[in-house]
């Protein structure tokens, strides 16, 4: 709407502005070269009535044929508006924040602080505000209700009344270039000459918006919808969309704002069982580092929680089931179908442990592993399967690597335990050692040759285990170190890890008993 400057209407006046569109500021050169040396009066028009409100339609408004020099925009001879624009410093609600400062200076920046343009009311019309303007019943309240300020001026001939009205804008760099664009699109139905890229839609659009001008409102958002933004365009459009109808805004919100509020976690799941399920290898790697940023950079790290432990959990089925069937005896002889279903159910482990790899290691760098590793820490019977599989010949030329590959998750969410990248339960970190103690050995009893990758994770995951069991009660602990003798060697300087953790172990268990009574 015109605000608080000496126009009036109905419509919501255009936010503030910095800069303008070079197909804009052409428009003033020209309306300023045609000035007319006549003297306006001061008067000026109030604000429209308050029940003048923006509508979807307004085919009962002329609609004019394109403009002509005879009669068209701007023509002195055949005009019957005579109409003024000047620069006001009144805030906008286009404007996210209008500030006092930068509105002073942009008024000292612009190089004209008014222009004046000669219209014709049947063309304004198709503008509503001005139509409203014009009315007869607005002509005549007007004059009835102020006898000091008229819209209208004297006949300047027997036979044509000349409407004479000031038009405050927002006192920023291209605000009267924009507004001149405006008036004189109201003399054509071609907008798309002028409305060809966004930031000349969005310098359009507010003022449009402002003049009720519906036609050129649905131009600016039909083109605003076709075509690609910016990111600051986009803040732009976001700004500009409680100004438009439903009708109007709905293709415009349904590209920037989501329909439902798990939308974008809907994405990222779909992202992450694209990336793991891409069988070329070369373009797998290329989408788990892909979606791998996407994740680091995710606005929500409880979103990105939430859709991990979905995948996590999904993997995780798989391969339980897998190893499950494998283990179970209804699948063993030495029929080929029998075979053929061991090898299905060993590939199925197998691609989707490595999945399950890397899906760990996302939870940890983001932080968000704590259910993971409290699922991994709950698996007896899966960890059962998996000693009963390990100690058989099968697997070996099917899933060599299938020891790894399961017991790289184990270490990666043990090692998180111990730097503290997870703060897990004393029983969830007991539970982990417990049950994953016995697969390791197994893999190290059963797993022949070991290779020299191999060795060192299970090196690593001997140590992890040995600290985690330096956290736990004492009689927890004493449990465990008896299963890890297994970590020992011939040359006991080869084990200094286990070394350490049985003197630990001895160094507390020798310190005198705690006294429940601090007295005694």
């Amino acid at each position: 709407m015109m605000g608080n400057h000496t126009g009036g209407g109905g419509g919501p006046k255009k936010r503030q502005r910095v800069n303008s569109s070079s197909r804009l500021s052409s428009t003033a050169a020209v309306i300023d070269s045609s000035r007319p040396d006549i003297t306006l009066t001061e008067a000026s028009h109030k604000p429209a009535p308050a029940t003048l409100r923006r509508s979807a339609s307004h085919s009962s408004l002329p609609t004019p044929s394109s403009s002509t020099s005879r009669g068209g925009f701007n023509d002195a001879a055949t005009a019957d508006v005579i109409l003024r624009l000047y620069l006001e410093k009144t805030p906008s609600p286009f404007d996210s924040s209008p500030d006092d400062s930068e509105s002073i200076s942009a008024v000292d920046s612009v190089d004209k602080p008014d222009v004046q343009v000669y219209l014709h009311s049947h063309v304004l019309a198709r503008s509503k505000y001005f139509a409203a303007l014009l009315s007869d019943r607005w002509q005549r309240e007007n004059y009835d209700g102020n006898n000091n300020t008229n819209t209208e001026a004297d006949c300047e001939s027997s036979d044509k009344k000349i409407h004479r009205f000031n038009f405050g804008v927002a006192a920023v760099t291209g605000s009267i270039d924009n507004h001149l664009t405006v008036l004189q699109l109201l003399y054509t139905n071609d907008f798309s000459n002028a409305i060809d890229s966004v930031s000349t839609a969005l310098y359009i659009l507010p003022v449009a918006l402002e003049l009720l001008f519906e036609d050129c409102v649905r131009s600016c958002v039909r083109f605003l919808e076709a075509v690609p933004w910016t990111e600051e365009e986009e803040r732009r459009v976001v700004s500009l969309i409680p100004f438009l109808s439903e009708e109007e805004s709905k293709e415009l919100l349904s590209r920037v704002s989501p329909l439902r509020n798990e939308l974008g976690e809907e994405m990222l799941y779909g992202l992450i069982l694209t990336a793991i399920h891409n069988y070329n290898q070369l373009n797998m790697a290329f989408a788990k580092a892909f979606v791998a940023k996407l994740l680091r950079d995710f606005s929500s790290k409880e979103s990105a929680r939430r859709v991990l432990d979905r995948v996590f959990e999904m993997s995780l089925k798989v391969v339980k089931e897998s190893l499950e069937e494998y283990s179970s005896p209804e699948f063993r002889g030495d029929h080929k179908e029998t075979e053929a279903i061991q090898r299905l159910n060993l590939h199925t482990a197998m691609t989707n442990g490595r999945h399950l790899v890397w899906l760990v290691e996302r939870m940890i760098e983001l932080r968000v592993a704590d259910m993971a590793v409290k699922e991994w820490s709950e698996l007896s019977a899966f960890t059962a399967d998996l000693q009963r599989a390990f100690r058989d010949d099968a697997w070996r030329n099917i899933v060599p690597a299938l020891p790894a590959v399961v017991m790289r998750t184990t270490s990666k969410l043990a090692n998180a335990i111990v730097v503290g990248h997870i703060l897990a339960p004393r029983q969830v970190r007991m539970k982990l050692v417990k049950d994953w103690l016995p697969v390791l050995i197994v893999c190290k009893e059963n797993v022949s040759p070991i290779m020299p990758n191999q060795k060192l994770l299970y090196l690593e995951l001997e140590e992890s285990f040995l600290k985690i069991i330096s956290t736990l009660p004492m009689l927890d602990a004493q449990e465990l170190l008896q299963q890890c003798l297994s970590f020992s060697t011939r040359n006991v300087d080869d084990c200094p890890h286990l070394v350490n953790a049985f003197n630990t172990w001895f160094r507390r268990a020798n310190r005198p008993q705690h006294s429940e009574n601090p007295g005694d």
